[in-house]
């Protein structure tokens, strides 16, 4: 038993309820079970019940056992005294409110259907990735579409609130954040952490100012990455060095500066290494001032793909690593990457940015992007693809991702429209 199958319980009201009442013997009759609380105090608020004979409007909270009430410090917590009933699977200890009086207790333990049990448990206990791949066919359509509608938005709204706190860090300036994202973005999962870190210690000012000079902006990225630290027989490494160490004394950027063995280099393949990476990202900075400006602006996606097909500089063309010329051509940021920089980039800074200025139309098309992207490819998509869920754009992708990744794996089936419609009692 969990406590979450309990709040479904009341929530859906899947109960017998002929002749409630209270372990004290008080007859109950329920109005409205009340609205689901999902931030600290009670579980439901602005219940409308009656309990004895007298008409209340209140919160219920609800427990496995009735000893959770003082186990969860409820009894010296004044946020509970508008409790007008405990509800609880089994009663083992009786409950005093704040005030000294015995607070209203509704047992569950013989009120529900054995059926409903099992079929909750069948599901959450199912071992494969997506508990109700057996019986996802039998879920309406319109069940379907309406929860991965509704958590594409949650993965939106999440994403543009880490962004209000990256801005907040950075006193609400929107290009400084848009470079630390993309920064973050052009590690991809492997090496996002410290892509950021780098972002952070080199502000963006300061590339801005040295922005005309490419072979400068190249040296601070690589500089505070950590690789050129070493003496290498290279006439590139030796020109970027020179330059990093004027630049390092310049703007004291010595103690912002990475260690090379942050960087990822294994299982990866060279084309994503972080040095052709941070090549690709040094040109961006170098051939785009004011990018977030002209990002917000965009309308269409092929003007967003345009500003983000960049090569890297001659010498990452032929190279992987420093002083190792290689044979074949280096290939620049492709179509899959950019489409990933825009999805995880682009389109959340816009429903941020929307979100700040408390308009619709940045928010619209950030929608509007991600349904003319493509569909990321992936191992939770081809999952679902199993199921016959077809994702041909990001739009599809991004909201099987989150149902996935927020309900799925967390076994979050009573939080789920599709979860709940399949247990819900013949």
């Amino acid at each position: 038993m969990s406590e979450s199958f309990l709040h479904y319980l009341w929530q859906f009201q899947y109960f017998a309820k002929a002749d409630l009442r209270t372990t004290a013997g008080e007859e109950i009759l329920i109005f409205n079970p009340g609205i689901k609380n999902t931030h600290a105090g009670p579980d439901f608020h602005q219940a409308r019940l009656k309990i004895g004979g007298i008409e209340w409007v209140g919160s219920v909270e609800i427990h496995i056992h009735a000893s959770g009430w003082t186990d969860h410090k409820h009894d010296t917590d004044k946020a509970y005294d508008t409790v007008v009933l405990h509800v609880v699977w089994k009663d083992d200890k009786p409950v005093i409110r704040h005030d000294g009086s015995p607070m209203p207790t509704l047992e569950l333990l013989r009120r529900v259907d054995e059926r409903l049990i099992l079929d909750y448990k069948k599901l959450v206990n199912n071992p494969e990735g997506i508990p109700c791949s057996a019986v996802w066919h039998t879920v309406p359509s319109i069940i379907k579409l309406s929860m991965l509608d509704k958590v594409l938005a949650s993965r939106l709204e999440t994403k543009a609130a880490a962004i209000e706190t990256l801005l907040q860090r950075n006193g609400h300036d929107w290009e400084e954040t848009c470079y630390q994202l993309l920064a973050r973005n052009f590690g991809f999962k492997v090496n996002a952490e410290p892509f950021l870190q780098l972002a952070q210690g080199l502000p963006l000012k300061i590339l801005l100012k040295h922005a005309d000079k490419p072979l400068q902006v190249e040296a601070l990225f690589f500089g505070q990455a950590g690789f050129l630290e070493d003496q290498l027989p290279d006439y590139h490494y030796q020109l970027l060095q020179r330059e990093y160490r004027f630049l390092c004394r310049k703007y004291n950027l010595d103690p912002a500066r990475l260690n090379k063995v942050q960087w990822k280099f294994l299982r990866l393949r060279p084309a994503n290494f972080p040095t052709i990476r941070l090549a690709q990202l040094s040109t961006l900075l170098h051939t785009q001032r004011n990018v977030f400006s002209k990002m917000m602006m965009i309308t269409n996606v092929g003007d967003l793909k345009k500003i983000l097909s960049i090569e890297q500089p001659q010498y990452w063309r032929d190279h992987y690593h420093f002083g190792r010329k290689v044979k074949s051509e280096v290939s620049a940021l492709g179509d899959a990457s950019i489409d990933m920089i825009i999805i995880n980039t682009i389109v959340p800074l816009m429903v941020a940015f929307g979100k700040y200025k408390d308009d619709q139309d940045f928010v619209d098309r950030a929608l509007s992007i991600l349904q003319n992207v493509a569909s990321e490819s992936n191992t939770i998509t081809r999952q679902w693809a199993t199921l016959g869920v077809k994702s041909t754009t990001a739009f599809d992708s991004q909201a099987l991702l989150e149902l996935y990744q927020g309900f799925c794996q967390k076994r979050r089936c009573l939080s789920c429209s599709i979860g709940v419609s399949l247990l819900k009692p013949a």
